[in-house]
């Protein structure tokens, strides 16, 4: 089902790229990042065109809750430890200058875009001890921060730290609004990059600079970006009949709730997974079983899910893709905070493109290596390696025959491999279960009856059609009725 911003917002049509181009800049990617780039970029009086694959907005900004904050869980505590006080501060002040900035564009450009503010708590159940010291920790950066042990929710917890002037919105009426004035191609994927030299539509489009916003970078060397991130997958429902909220909520610990209210509705999410580790499925209900708990009478309107890459030190890569291509940036691994981490990445892109120095920007280098970015190199090497084992080195036990209506899984077909949904006529759709990116098993998701990659987190339809990156390209079908 498509998230409520889908439904409530009217999407401008956009022309597919049918001509060789010139520019300045070329940014790969329509959804928030790579849009709010493009237009401070153009305030600057850069020539500037943004190539989206699908529809302006139709990835992850599709699905977020759309909170705009600089409260991104019990994050500054660990920012501090890990990477000191001065840096710290550079995270918090560029994402707290965020709200602002979203605050001013709306008002500047007359998008009504149901912008409200709010404040925004992260709350645990258990223990109050590691939130008084998160809040410390973030009033010590100059952040609104408190810490709190009453707050309106329908259950008990052990305390929460409280960001006060924080904001919320509509995120597609927004996109949509900035992205006026911007030239953007849809049905444009980039096939591929060479140097300054962009392959889209059996066209070229040749760029002075690069900036790669597609949510997860599909240029594979140089760069290495899967060797250090993972993607996530997470789960909203849309209630009506229930209690609303007064803030922003999300939970400190795995498993806890995050909720909203949008207009009459109460966003609730969570049922948070790794990406292709969703074997059993059951995600929305868990969340349906909560809200029927929390709110009774309630009713769900909406469903949908969110895609997020997650890096092991919980700041975005954001900055030069790589040594020796002076001329591609990145922005990505915004850990589920995408919308600060948008305005973020286009503020330090757009000077860095145009030769500002900005004072934030260290702490966001793509090119920094720490502990934990080396151990969650090895950790990603060794979920490669069991993917791969998976795909090469294995039978499945299942037969077609053991699929029931409304399933699929891995099967065997006459001694091959095959990935295989049942739908509910009975009909077969069988695809390679081999991922197009770097090779890995794909995973059967039940409940959005798509297959994804365990490793890279890219994702199909049970047609076999590429629904996210990094991978390029569909699966090949094949026939086994």
């Amino acid at each position: 089902m498509n998230s409520i911003w889908e439904q409530t917002a009217e999407r401008p049509e956009r022309s597919a790229l049918a001509e060789n181009l010139h520019t300045d800049v070329a940014v790969i990617g329509a959804g928030m990042a790579g849009v709010l780039t493009a237009f401070l970029l153009r305030r600057r009086g850069v020539d500037c065109v943004v190539l989206e694959a699908a529809r302006v907005g139709s990835g992850q900004t599709a699905g977020t809750t759309a909170k705009i904050t600089s409260q991104h869980g019990l994050v500054y505590r660990g920012l501090i430890d890990r990477f000191g006080e001065a840096a710290a501060r550079q995270y918090a002040r560029i994402n707290q200058r965020a709200i602002g900035a979203y605050r001013r564009i709306a008002e500047e450009n007359g998008i009504d875009c149901m912008l409200e503010e709010r404040d925004a708590y992260t709350y645990g159940l258990t223990e109050a001890e590691p939130l008084r010291e998160e809040a410390e920790a973030a009033a010590s950066l100059g952040l609104p921060a408190t810490f709190c042990d009453r707050v309106q929710l329908p259950f008990p917890v052990a305390g929460a730290v409280r960001f006060t002037g924080q904001a919320q919105f509509h995120p597609l009426r927004f996109l949509y609004g900035v992205s006026r004035e911007l030239d953007i191609f849809e049905h444009s994927p980039v096939q591929a990059v060479e140097d300054n030299v962009l392959s889209v539509n059996d066209h070229t489009v040749t760029a002075g600079k690069i900036v790669f916003a597609a949510h997860y970078p599909f240029i594979n060397f140089p760069g290495l970006y899967f060797t250090r991130m993972y993607q996530a997958r997470s789960y909203v429902l849309a209630l009506e009949n229930a209690a609303p909220v007064d803030g922003m909520y999300v939970g400190a610990a795995e498993g806890d709730l995050s909720l909203r209210t949008a207009g009459r509705l109460l966003l609730m999410g969570g049922s948070a997974h790794r990406t292709g580790e969703n074997s059993t499925g059951g995600c929305y209900q868990t969340l349906l079983s909560k809200a029927e708990g929390l709110y009774p009478g309630s009713r769900v309107v909406a469903r949908w899910s969110a895609q997020d890459c997650m890096t092991p030190d919980n700041v975005p890569y954001i900055g030069l893709y790589a040594p020796g291509k002076p001329d591609w940036y990145v922005a990505t691994g915004f850990n589920k905070w995408g919308m600060t981490g948008s305005m973020a990445a286009a503020e330090l892109l757009a000077d860095a493109i145009t030769g500002r120095e900005n004072a934030d920007a260290a702490i966001f280098s793509p090119q920094r290596f720490n502990a934990a970015i080396a151990l969650e190199t090895l950790r990603e090497g060794a979920q490669a390696v069991k993917g791969l084992t998976l795909q090469h080195l294995t039978v499945p036990e299942a037969m077609v025959a053991d699929l029931r209506a409304g399933h699929g899984g891995v099967v065997d077909i006459g001694g091959q491999k095959a990935g295989v949904y049942r739908d509910d006529t009975g009909r077969l759709h069988a695809v390679n279960t081999q991922c197009p990116h770097l090779g890995c098993q794909l995973e059967w998701n039940p409940d959005e009856k798509s297959w994804d990659c365990p490793c890279h987190g890219s994702r199909f339809d049970f047609h076999g059609y590429l629904i996210d990156n990094p991978a390029g390209e569909s699966l090949e079908r094949w026939d086994v009725e």
